[in-house]
């Protein structure tokens, strides 16, 4: 498991961007929305953790569909199929490394882009808090996606209309927990929320994304 998790964490690197396109994504975001709604604090406080959170959610998003495409095209995905590692393993490592590919630099980077947006200093804990909780439901939902859109001739688009509604719950909590946050509200209603709906995922999505590989590849 370790040695495909590196194998993976090295082709995200060598395909380009592997670390830095979410990243990027999300600096272009946050820079481009005072430009849209204005840089008036009282304008862009109020909006931020929404933005910050779609524009995550976004981020996440670019590299799903190289979750199992790269797999596909060599063929190492038929011997990860056939491997002694159960293909439920596999998919909750591939999740991981998109995971540290991507949520992981987003969770770090966060506290710039909210003071692009103007959102207030004691909203940053919980702006990051969030996302850890909330990035890694995202990558393996994104996995699920990837894995029924595998084989799939420019499959991106359908991977996102099948994603973006998975993602709503996630989104919903993991803003309000920021928006609590900045306003000095009680956190915890939504962190919990937030942390059953990444604890559910994570335990039943590796199963649903390996029966979706296991009727692609037939």
């Amino acid at each position: 498991m370790i040695a495909l998790l590196i194998r993976d964490l090295r082709l995200a690197t060598r395909a380009g961007g592997g670390f830095g396109l979410g990243v990027a994504f999300f600096l272009i975001l946050s820079a481009l929305v005072p430009f849209g709604v204005g840089p008036d604090r009282a304008t862009l406080a109020p909006v931020a953790p929404g933005v910050l959170w779609v524009g995550a959610l976004l981020a996440c998003l670019l590299s799903l569909d190289r979750i199992f495409a790269l797999d596909h095209e060599d063929g190492s995905l038929d011997l990860l199929a056939t491997a002694p590692l159960p293909l439920e393993a596999a998919v909750a490592i591939k999740a991981l490394a998109h995971w540290i590919t991507t949520g992981l630099p987003l969770v770090v980077s966060a506290p710039l882009f909210g003071v692009l947006l103007q959102l207030p200093v004691q909203a940053m804990p919980w702006l990051v808090a969030s996302l850890a909780l909330g990035t890694p439901a995202l990558s393996m939902l994104g996995a699920f996606g990837a894995a029924i859109t595998v084989g799939l001739r420019r499959g991106g688009l359908l991977l996102s209309l099948l994603v973006l509604p998975l993602y709503i719950p996630t989104l919903i909590f993991g803003a309000e927990i920021t928006r609590r946050g900045a306003e000095g509200m009680a956190t915890a209603t939504p962190l919990m929320f937030l942390a059953g709906i990444t604890l559910g995922v994570l335990a039943l999505i590796p199963f649903a994304a390996a029966a979706a590989l296991r009727v692609n590849l037939r």
